[in-house]
């Protein structure tokens, strides 16, 4: 507008000049030195409305008018979709596989056979290998023998004495008929409590055979080496044709294991937390597990217990930590870091709760009035007052609970003044 009106003051001007004025304008060389006196009457308020003319444009096409504010865009939260919860803790440990065992022989043997190989899963009561059993079998015959006489000799037993019993019970009643003398009925009597007593002889050495074979038969099956438990063999550690030993025998020449199992479903995470720092930690409390073999992958956790005892020498406790779903990428001895996070805070009713963090904004972006917190929102160059709830506030950032989503211009200070759909200008 100032412009046209500029331009309508000059074309008045210049409709005002006749051609007398522009004569008398025009200097001869005798008056050249007075020139510039006349000319300033008319040039003086031309220069003055340019002046204007510029002041107005420089400070009304600056931007859009109102108060000039800078503005921050609320960013998403690093952890999206779970507690509100912080790390107060790291620590490294391993992958480790609480049941887990190298399977032996109870007996020292010549390996015959061996039936497994690494990465094999075996279920419990397989077998692995195959001692040799040579010598154990022929004991076993030799005592499945014993055992076949004693039987047999219980029985030949059994009908002397039936005998027996029968030629008593004769002879008493030929005595009574006055038929035998007394010595032939005493006779025949002790030779059935002689019987009886073999007969009760014979059940015990059969017993015993019995016994005796039931020992040799335990002995060939422990030369059957088997899963003590389901697992996965990890390492084999024996061949066909080496001796094995339950004990550690000089030289190195005798086997004390044939394979190691680890049962993956007992996997879980052991570290060693500094005891300066161990009360960060408490059964229950949630962690995230990253493996140094897969650094972008966190895994979700949680502490099962801390081993009551501490490492003199390292001033560290031991921390048990276990899978919330175990993976078949975590194999046991890998590397594990794990962040212990900060628990979700209680609200005033003392009950836990869940606060889920919907974006991060700076503190100094939240405003309180009245007990409310509330931000300044802008939108298409409008303020709107918005009303919030807050989590966690950590390193002069606040979580927003509810009210503020994640790319909204957010006025970043208040520099007073400011009031509901006024028009602002953004400071770039």
């Amino acid at each position: 507008m100032l412009l046209l009106s500029f331009i309508k003051i000059v074309r008045k001007t210049n409709m005002a000049l006749d051609k007398d004025a522009l004569n008398s304008l025009r200097m001869d060389s005798d008056a050249r030195v007075e020139a510039p006196a006349s000319v300033s009457r008319w040039l003086l308020p031309v220069a003055v409305v340019a002046l204007l003319l510029i002041a107005s444009i420089w400070y009304f096409g600056s931007g859009e008018p109102g108060p000039v504010v800078e503005t921050v865009v609320a960013r998403a939260p690093a952890i999206q979709g779970g507690d509100s919860q912080a790390t107060i803790l790291n620590a490294s440990g391993y992958v480790v596989a609480r049941l887990r065992a190298t399977v032996s022989s109870k007996v020292t043997g010549k390996i015959m056979e061996v039936l497994v190989e690494e990465g094999m899963s075996v279920t419990e009561g397989d077998i692995l290998a195959q001692l040799d059993d040579s010598t154990v079998r022929a004991r076993l015959a030799l005592a499945a023998g014993q055992t076949h006489a004693s039987r047999s000799s219980l029985a030949e037993t059994r009908v002397r004495l039936e005998e027996a019993r029968r030629t008593l019970k004769r002879n008493d009643s030929l005595r009574e008929q006055k038929l035998v003398s007394v010595a032939v009925l005493d006779a025949a009597r002790s030779e059935v409590n002689a019987l009886q007593a073999r007969l009760l002889a014979d059940r015990s050495e059969v017993a015993v055979a019995q016994r005796n074979q039931d020992l040799v038969e335990q002995d060939l099956e422990d030369l059957t080496i088997r899963a003590p438990f389901s697992g996965v063999v990890v390492s084999k550690n024996a061949q066909p044709g080496e001796m094995i030993s339950p004990i550690s025998a000089g030289g190195g020449s005798i086997r004390t294991g044939i394979c190691t199992i680890v049962d993956m479903d007992s996997r879980e995470i052991e570290v060693e937390v500094n005891e300066a720092y161990i009360n960060r930690v408490r059964s229950g409390q949630r962690t995230e597990a990253t493996l140094d073999a897969y650094p972008d992958w966190t895994i979700s956790s949680q502490v099962i217990n801390i081993v009551p005892t501490a490492d003199r020498q390292k001033a560290t406790v031991k921390v048990r930590i276990q899978f919330d779903e175990l993976d078949p990428r975590a194999l046991p001895d890998m590397g594990v870091r794990v962040r212990f996070l900060e628990s979700a805070r209680e609200d005033q009713a003392g009950k836990q709760r869940k606060a889920v963090a919907v974006a991060l904004l700076p503190g100094v972006a939240v405003h309180e009035s009245g007990g409310a917190r509330f931000v300044w929102i802008v939108n298409d160059g409008k303020l709107e007052r918005r009303g919030i709830s807050i989590g966690v506030v950590r390193n002069g950032m606040v979580g927003i609970l509810s009210g503020v989503r994640p790319g909204e211009i957010v006025v970043s200070a208040d520099p007073g003044g400011l009031s509901e759909d006024m028009s602002v200008r953004v400071r770039k």
